[in-house]
């Protein structure tokens, strides 16, 4: 990890952050070309791509189950229990992010409000190659299924003989995912968007991806909707010389092996601190199996920001607005108040960042690259809709038509001012009652 020394009020540079782009000319151009190609010939060009790409022939990507309890027998207990846990805790945390319609009738009888309805269908993708993800599945699933969405197609990339591991398809059976299909790169997020003849296309796409996949996610998106463009995973862990420097490292190399491109971040008061956790970053990477990524992400990003005090410790972390913020600090409740820019926050060394990929309920899908400062963790309101409602009687437009003909008037718009006016010089004669009853005064309107 390379080491700066901030001085006070001082914040990280872009350029000291090293963030890799979320899709470069020459692979947004090979996107481009696969999307064309799903879009020109359908589940044939899936075939090709797949075949292609994953060196693997899938005639129908539609992955039937016929008998889900044979496949359940095939995933460990232990794993299938955890499974279990994770769900009953995820939908009891986005249960209480539902949104509801809401109406609102006002004295002079006109009514507006907002008719929350969930999308129709949705696709999320689980990533396949390095690591199995069943935990992807059910983060992504289940808020769509809080929600109320009735269609949800995962997909994601086969195995060598075409089918996907039992654990994904439990993590789908346990997520009530409705369909499943064998496909994945950006041919499965072309198929999603667009549809072909065996995958009928989605409302709106979730789930992360490689390079391919996120630059897939942009060029679809207002053709369909998508949930964010997420870059490269990272952590950033605010310490003080409280912190254990063992977990600090630990904590740091739980990122790391994700990918060789994810960024590590500490940011401490403690100047020894920093020593320490190199050395036990070290000892710990002697029994790591996937030390040549965790290595690689640590040396080309990882970052230790050594700050002379609290204040510059958090404008450091405002300014990085990270993925996932780990606070082994005094009192962490304490900061809460002034962290704005965190996709995640962990607080005390009792929660490491594992619990949050797994098991506590909050979504692990969050806002990377800096994007914190704007955007939020997936969460069931990415699977709904809103409809604003607006109703008004004769006495609320009749109340309302000098401000909105004023309006109507000085940006050039004749129609909208008319629209209002018109309606007394048509309607009235029509429904005299309405006119009757709103002479009586206030509140006798028919609303």
């Amino acid at each position: 990890m390379q080491v700066i020394y901030l001085e006070s009020n001082e914040a990280p540079s872009a350029d000291t952050l090293r963030r890799s782009a979320s899709s470069d000319a020459e692979t947004a151009s090979a996107v481009a070309k696969i999307i064309a190609g799903v879009r020109e010939r359908g589940d044939e060009a899936l075939r090709d791509y797949t075949r292609e790409f994953d060196n693997v022939d899938v005639e129908n990507t539609r992955v039937m189950v016929p008998d889900i309890q044979a496949v359940l027998r095939k995933v460990d207990k232990q794993v299938l229990e955890a499974l279990e846990v994770a769900a009953r805790n995820i939908v009891a945390f986005h249960e209480q992010q539902l949104e509801r319609s809401w109406f609102d009738s006002r004295s002079d009888g006109s009514l507006v409000g907002s008719k929350v309805t969930p999308l129709d269908s949705v696709g999320i993708y689980v990533p396949g190659g390095r690591a199995l993800y069943p935990s992807t599945v059910l983060m992504n699933a289940l808020p769509a299924r809080v929600a109320g969405v009735r269609r949800i197609a995962m997909v994601s990339p086969p195995q060598k003989d075409g089918s996907l591991d039992p654990v994904l398809l439990a993590a789908a059976h346990i997520a009530g995912v409705t369909e499943v299909h064998a496909v994945g790169g950006a041919q499965a997020i072309a198929a999603l968007a667009y549809g072909t003849k065996k995958i009928a296309a989605v409302d709106k796409i979730t789930g992360p991806g490689n390079a391919y996949v996120a630059a897939a996610k942009r060029q679809v998106a207002g053709d369909v909707g998508i949930d964010m463009v997420a870059g490269p995973s990272e952590v950033l862990i605010l310490a003080d010389e409280s912190a254990e420097p063992a977990l600090v490292a630990l904590d740091l190399m739980a990122q790391a092996e994700h990918d060789p491109l994810a960024a590590c971040y500490l940011v401490t008061t403690d100047e020894e601190l920093v020593e320490e956790v190199l050395e036990e970053i070290d000892a710990f990477m002697a029994d790591s199996p996937r030390a040549e990524v965790t290595r690689t992400s640590l040396d080309d990003n990882g970052i230790a920001f050594v700050v002379p005090d609290l204040a510059t410790a958090l404008l450091a972390v405002n300014t990085i607005a990270p993925e996932h913020l780990e606070v082994h600090m005094d009192n962490p409740i304490d900061l809460l108040g002034l962290i704005d820019n965190a996709g995640a926050i962990f607080l005390g060394p009792w929660t490491p960042e594992s619990v949050g990929d797994y098991i506590a309920g909050p979504n692990h899908t969050l806002p990377t690259g800096g994007t914190a400062r704007f955007s939020s963790p997936l969460s069931t309101a990415d699977f709904i809709k809103r409809s604003s409602v607006i109703s008004y009687s004769y006495t609320a437009l009749l109340k309302d038509a000098p401000a909105i003909t004023a309006l109507a008037e000085k940006e050039g718009l004749w129609a909208h001012g008319k629209a209002v006016s018109a309606r007394f010089e048509l309607l009235e004669d029509d429904d005299d009652d309405l006119a009757d009853d709103d002479d009586a005064g206030e509140g006798g309107d028919k609303d």
